[in-house]
């Protein structure tokens, strides 16, 4: 036994143990968001930015697409894997002899969050409010493939029974269209043609205008998997398991939490301290380095996607189709891959980029300098002399300031042009973009389904989400002959010919196509890359 004095002197050593001892458990390793998540079946995810609106029909961006994918659903899905349309709220649909009329079979088990069964009808109204001319929706003329449907969204009646929109019943919507579509159905998949709840916009504002705060958190109604339950502007999107949803059975994860940033440099931080489990996509400086460490997070995805520069083709000079052409044949599209985005994009002389079955892309714009001094002489202006400051307007971006700072040079060494750059956050860009305020434009696109017509009909004169101010008969003529084909040779033949034209006349000029780096934490299950991008959240679980 121990002497009393050395108990006594040893008990202040040991209570001094314990303290350390409690404070280094203390100091452990902490739970991160990611470990905590896991738990909790949250999926934190990047949403990018430029989300301003979660109003389907309102919506343009992959970004606010990709959130709308988890609030709304609409009469068809698309299959990760395939791309191939499948059913959604349709639980099936047919198509007459002809091809011009479809039918589609809603199931009885489809609800709004807030409970209310969605019919047919739903559809019907919802539609009738996105082709209203006063809404202004950009994808408004993707249902011009609608008998009557264009009329009414050009204001020529206000007649919406002349539409060929007709709900038979509360669960079967019938469809007249002007000529064979066989992408309809993929077509329906695009958030913009998803149903709103009516009976909710219309109590909280004029239910066809801009600015309708129905989209609140407090007001918000969807019929996707998910509801909406918090919305901090410009950070972050909550969402929580919809227990209503047609399909709840299936959907394993309790909630999703969207992550809204302009930085992929801050989003790629956060995935390395354990608060995202997705990062959408890679700053072209951190490819390299996932690369080197072999991560199993990196993915790597052919995708659908184009970056290109819009032209003011209403503001002279850029009315002249020569000085746009001299433009695009005057950018070394192979320079800008290799060394500013360093091998992570593919050089563009199309809009359409490759994996379209059957599909064979036109010559396209390729670096041509002696024509482009050639054509730039013929507009008037001989080495640029004459030629005001053109101004070229981008999003906020470091990989689009080192893209088109590459590019001003280009132009200023090879054609002796001033060209001004600006950059300003997506929101304005955006507006500029809607008012035509601009000269160039940084631009890009995506594809909406598998199909070359997702990039091409963007441009035809009655497109709203052409923004060029370019309008050409013939262009749409070839559109026209395309769609009404059913030989696919002569659909195909058509949609070259109008990309062709596309390319000669200029309103654009294609940059580079994309490929997808993004990452995944191993702890996400069920995760489907695929070149668009389409997430399907709905399929998704987290692994401890």
């Amino acid at each position: 036994m121990r002497p009393l004095r050395q108990i006594l002197t040893l008990a202040p050593l040991a209570a001094c143990a314990l303290t350390l001892a409690l404070a280094l458990a203390g100091c452990g390793k902490r739970e991160t968001s990611v470990e905590r998540a896991n738990r909790d079946q949250i999926l934190l995810v990047s949403a990018g930015s430029g989300l301003t609106d979660l109003d389907p029909q309102l919506a343009t961006s992959v970004g606010e697409f990709n959130v709308l994918l988890a609030l709304f659903e609409g009469l068809t899905d698309l299959d990760p894997a395939t791309l191939e349309p499948v059913p959604a709220i349709a639980e099936r649909w047919e198509t007459s002899a002809d091809g011009r009329t479809w039918t589609f079979h809603l199931s009885p088990a489809a609800r709004w969050s807030d409970g209310r069964p969605l019919t047919a009808q739903d559809f019907v109204a919802s539609w009738r409010r996105l082709l209203t001319p006063a809404l202004g929706a950009d994808y408004a003329s993707l249902l011009h493939c609608i008998a009557g449907a264009e009329d009414y969204h050009r204001g020529r009646t206000a007649d919406f029974a002349t539409v060929g929109v007709t709900a038979r019943d509360d669960h079967t919507l019938d469809l007249r269209v002007t000529h064979p579509t066989p992408e309809l159905p993929a077509i329906l998949a695009i958030p913009p043609l998803f149903p709103v709840p009516l009976h909710v916009i219309g109590k909280t504002g004029v239910a066809d205008r801009r600015g309708n705060p129905w989209t609140k958190p407090v007001t918000f109604v969807g019929n996707g998997p998910f509801r909406l339950t918090r919305w901090l502007y410009g950070q972050q999107i909550e969402a929580a398991r919809d227990p209503g949803y047609r399909d709840a059975a299936h959907v394993r994860l309790h909630g999703v939490r969207f992550q809204l940033t302009e930085n992929l440099e801050t989003e790629e931080r956060m995935f390395r301290a354990g608060q995202l489990h997705v990062v959408s996509a890679l700053a072209t400086g951190r490819v390299s380095e996932w690369r080197r460490q072999d991560s199993p997070a990196l993915r790597t995805v052919p995708y659908f996607g184009t970056d290109f520069l819009r032209l003011n083709t209403s503001r002279p000079p850029l009315d002249d189709p020569r000085l746009r052409r001299a433009l695009a044949l005057a950018i070394d599209r192979a320079q800008l891959a290799a060394r500013v985005l360093l091998g992570t994009k593919s050089p563009a002389s199309t809009l359409v980029p490759s994996g379209f079955p059957g599909y064979a892309t036109p010559a396209g714009q390729t670096l041509a300098l002696a024509e482009a001094r050639r054509l730039l002489a013929d507009a008037g202006y001989p080495e640029g002399a004459g030629l005001r400051p053109l101004q070229l307007l981008y999003n906020n971006s470091d990989q689009h300031r080192a893209v088109f700072e590459a590019i001003q040079e280009m132009w200023r060494r090879d054609l002796g042009l001033r060209i001004e750059l600006a950059n300003q956050e997506d929101k304005m860009v955006r507006q500029a973009r809607k008012l035509g305020d601009y000269d160039l434009l940084r631009s890009s696109w995506t594809a909406d389904y598998r199909d070359p017509l997702t990039f091409l009909d963007v441009f035809t004169s009655t497109s709203g989400n052409n923004h060029t101010r370019w309008a050409n008969s013939t262009y749409d003529a070839h559109l026209a002959a395309a769609r009404d084909s059913a030989d696919p040779a002569a659909r195909t033949t058509a949609l070259g010919r109008a990309e062709a034209l596309l390319l000669a006349e200029a309103p654009i000029i294609p940059l580079y196509h994309y490929t997808n780096f993004y990452l995944v934490h191993p702890a996400v299950r069920g995760w489907s890359g695929n070149p668009m991008d389409r997430r399907p959240l709905k399929q998704l679980w987290l692994a401890p």
